[in-house]
C-alpha cells in the first residue's frame, strides 16, 4: 500500500530539475529554473522548476504539479507506472499492495507477455509465405519497409487454430482474457483475427496492449474491413489514443497535435513526415481522449475526412468537448476535401497540401456555427428559431461560467447578423435625404443638417411612466452608461436587450440608433436621449458598481469583453426573478417536496448571481 508518507519520500528523493531536464531545456534563474512551458506554446519562459519546494508551475497555462504529476501528465504514463519508474531511480522498493490488487497486476503482466508474444508471431507471419498478399497491400499503401518496421506490422494467417498452436505456452483462458480467442457457448474457441494485416496497438510506454487487423481477403464481403482487439484488462478502447506513444515526444517539437479517424491515415501521414498524429479505436473521440490530447497540446487539430460521416464524427467530438472546455483549451478542425482521406490528399497533391490544410485549421466554434446553421432549411421564422435553440443548447452544455458566456455573445452576435440582416434606421437619411447630424455639445446644427424630431407626446409620457416604475437600478445604469461611452457595442447586444422585459426605457432609445450608418459617438447618444426628453445616467447612479467598462482608460476589448458580462447578467435577472416567484407562489399552494426543491434550486441560483455581480463590481473596486 502507497502511504502519503512513502510518496513523500520518493518524492524528497528525486531531483526534479533533473527529471525535467531530461526532456525539457531548463536555465538556473537563481534558486530556480526557467524555461519555456512544455504543456504550451510559448515564445518567452514561463514555466519554473523549484527544487527546494519540489514542484514545477507555469505562470502562463497553470500546469502545476510534482515528480510524479510530471510523470503522468508529460510522459502520459499511469499513477502506478509513474512511481515504480521514479522508485526504481530512487533505489527504493515499491510496497506490496494488498493481495487483490497483486493477482490483478500479476495478470497484467501475464496478458502482456501474452500480447509481445502475439506480435512477434504476426510481424514473422509478414515475412513468410503466407503473408504475401499483406505485403502486396503494403506495397500500394506506398509504406516502405522503414515504416512497415516502425509500425510493427504483421500478418495473422488463416486458420481457427493457429494462434493457438504458435502460443501454446499460454493456457487457453489467458489468450481468451487477452482479447485473441473468442469463446462461444456450445462451440469451440477460435482465433479473433484470421486473414488480417495486423497492427499492435500500444500503450503509453509502448507496450502491446491489443490489436487492429484489416481484412485482405475481397471475398468476405460479410466481415468487417477493420476488427479492433475488445475492451480488455489491458486495453480500454475509450482510454487509448493510437501512436500516443510515438506522437508526444513529437508534438512537444512542434507544438501541435493532429486526431485523425484511423490508424493507417496515422501511418500515411507520418511516412510523409508528420510524426505528431493519434486516432481513436473504432470510437468517436471520447472525453478520456480530450482529455488526455490536453495534457500535450491545448488546441489538438481534429481532421476529419471530407464527407457526411466526417461532418458527424466532427459535430460528436465538439459535443463532447463543450462541457470540458477551459481557458486556452479548445479543438480546432480541418475538413477534408471531400471523397479523400488524409493518404489519398497526400498522394494526390502531395505533404505540402496536408501541411497548408493544416495550417488552416478553424476554431471549434465557427464549425459549430456553421454545422448547426447549415443542418436545416431556414426558410421561416419558426426554422430560424430552431437555429437559435440549437445554439443555445450548445452553449448551455460548456460548464465554463466565463467560456459559456462568450460563446453565448459569439453565437447571438453570428444569429443576429444572418436572421435580421441590417435595415435602414430612422436615424439615416433615404435616397436623396441626408442622415441625421445631432448638434455637438454646446454648439448649434450643423448647416444643412435637419434638427432631431422629437418623439411624439404621447411616446414621452409613456417613457415618463415607465421610468417612474422603478427600474432605474445601479446595474441598469451602469449598463446604459457603458453602452453609451463605448457605441459601437450596441448593435452587438441590440437583440438579446430589446427582448429583455421590464427594460429601462433610454435603452430603447439606444437600440433605434444601432442600426445609422454613421459612426455613433458618446456625445451623439447623449444627444439624442435629452432630445427624447430622457436622462444620462449620472455616475451617482451606479456608483456602487466598478465595473472596467466604465474606469478611466479602459482597455477597448477588456471593455467589451465585461460590458458583455454585464449585459449577461442583466438579461439573466428579469427571467431568474420571474422563474423565482412562480416557483414561490407554487410551493405555497402545494406544498410539495418537488415544488420546495425548485425554489430552493432558484434561490440558490439568486444568490450565485448576487455573487457574480459584487464580484465583478469589487473587481474594479480601489
Amino acid at each position: 500500500m502507497l502511504t502519503p508518507q512513502w510518496l513523500d519520500q520518493l518524492r524528497s528523493r528525486v531531483t526534479l530539475s533533473t527529471l525535467i531536464g531530461r526532456s525539457t531545456r531548463l536555465q538556473k534563474a537563481g534558486r530556480e529554473y526557467k524555461a519555456c512551458c512544455p504543456f504550451h506554446n510559448e515564445k518567452s519562459p514561463s514555466f519554473t522548476v523549484n527544487d527546494e519546494k519540489g514542484f514545477y508551475h507555469c505562470f502562463g497555462c497553470g500546469a502545476h504539479g510534482d515528480a510524479i504529476r510530471w510523470m503522468t501528465d508529460h510522459q502520459g504514463l499511469a499513477f502506478m507506472d509513474a512511481v515504480k519508474e521514479l522508485a526504481a531511480e530512487a533505489g527504493m522498493d515499491v510496497p506490496a499492495p494488498d493481495p487483490r490488487a497483486a493477482k490483478a497486476a500479476e495478470k497484467r503482466d501475464s496478458l502482456h507477455d501474452v500480447m509481445a508474444a502475439a506480435q512477434e508471431w504476426f510481424v514473422h507471419n509478414l515475412s513468410g509465405p503466407e503473408g504475401d498478399a499483406a505485403r502486396r497491400y503494403l506495397a500500394t499503401r506506398g509504406f516502405d519497409a522503414q515504416t512497415v518496421q516502425r509500425f510493427g506490422f504483421g500478418y495473422a494467417p488463416e486458420g481457427r487454430q493457429a494462434l493457438k498452436e504458435a502460443l501454446s505456452r499460454f493456457p487457453q483462458p489467458m489468450l481468451i482474457e487477452a482479447g485473441l480467442r473468442i469463446e462461444v457457448e456450445g462451440r469451440d474457441p477460435y482465433d479473433r483475427f484470421r486473414g488480417r494485416l495486423m497492427l499492435p496497438i500500444e500503450d503509453a510506454r509502448g507496450r502491446v496492449i491489443a490489436f487492429g487487423g484489416r481484412i485482405l481477403s475481397k471475398e468476405k464481403t460479410d466481415a468487417p474491413k477493420y476488427l479492433n482487439s475488445p475492451d480488455t484488462p489491458l486495453f480500454d478502447k475509450g482510454r487509448t489514443l493510437y501512436n500516443l506513444h510515438r506522437a508526444a515526444p513529437a508534438a512537444r517539437h512542434s507544438g501541435r497535435m493532429v486526431v485523425v479517424e484511423g490508424y493507417m491515415d496515422v501511418i500515411a501521414l507520418a511516412a510523409a513526415g508528420i510524426a505528431e498524429c493519434v486516432a481513436p479505436l473504432g470510437t468517436a473521440l471520447t472525453e478520456n481522449q480530450i482529455e488526455m490530447l490536453w495534457r500535450h497540446v491545448e488546441m489538438p487539430i481534429l481532421c476529419f475526412d471530407g464527407d457526411a460521416a466526417g461532418q458527424r464524427a466532427a459535430m460528436r467530438a465538439i459535443t463532447r468537448a463543450l462541457p470540458l472546455l477551459r481557458p486556452a483549451h479548445s479543438l480546432r478542425i480541418v475538413r477534408l476535401p471531400e471523397g479523400l482521406d488524409p493518404d489519398d490528399l497526400i498522394k494526390a497533391q502531395g505533404a505540402k497540401a496536408m501541411e497548408a490544410l493544416l495550417g488552416e485549421a478553424r476554431p471549434l466554434i465557427d464549425v459549430l456555427w456553421e454545422v448547426e446553421r447549415d443542418a436545416q432549411p431556414l426558410s421561416t421564422p419558426e426554422d430560424k428559431a430552431g437555429l437559435k435553440a440549437r445554439l443555445m443548447e450548445h452553449v448551455d452544455a460548456i460548464q465554463h461560467p466565463d467560456i459559456a458566456s462568450l460563446y453565448r455573445r459569439e453565437l447571438q452576435d453570428r444569429y443576429s447578423a444572418f436572421a435580421f440582416p441590417k435595415r435602414e434606421s430612422r436615424w439615416e437619411g433615404g435616397v436623396g435625404k441626408p442622415a441625421f447630424q445631432p448638434r455637438p455639445r454646446g454648439g448649434k446644427w450643423q448647416p444643412g443638417r435637419p434638427a432631431p424630431t422629437p418623439s411624439s407626446p404621447e411616446s414621452l409620457e409613456r417613457l415618463r411612466r415607465a421610468m417612474a416604475g422603478g427600474s432605474r437600478d445601479a446595474l441598469s445604469n451602469a449598463v446604459l452608461a457603458g453602452l453609451i461611452r463605448w457605441p459601437e457595442l450596441i448593435s452587438r447586444h441590440a437583440e438579446a436587450l430589446a427582448r429583455t422585459p421590464d427594460l429601462d426605457p433610454r435603452f430603447f432609445t439606444l437600440l433605434e440608433c444601432s442600426d445609422a450608418t454613421d459612426v455613433l459617438e458618446s456625445h451623439t447618444l447623449a444627444t439624442i436621449l435629452q432630445s427624447n426628453g430622457l436622462e444620462v445616467p449620472g455616475t451617482a447612479e451606479y456608483s456602487g458598481l466598478r465595473f472596467g467598462f466604465l474606469a478611466p482608460g479602459a482597455n477597448a476589448d477588456q471593455a467589451a469583453e465585461e460590458l458583455g458580462q454585464a449585459i449577461d447578467l442583466l438579461v439573466e435577472r428579469p427571467v431568474l426573478e420571474a422563474a423565482l416567484a412562480q416557483a414561490t407562489a407554487r410551493f405555497e399552494s402545494e406544498l410539495s417536496e418537488e415544488s420546495f426543491a425548485e425554489q430552493q434550486r432558484l434561490l440558490k441560483r439568486k444568490l450565485e448571481f448576487e455573487s457574480r455581480l459584487r464580484q465583478m463590481a469589487n473587481r474594479h473596486a480601489s
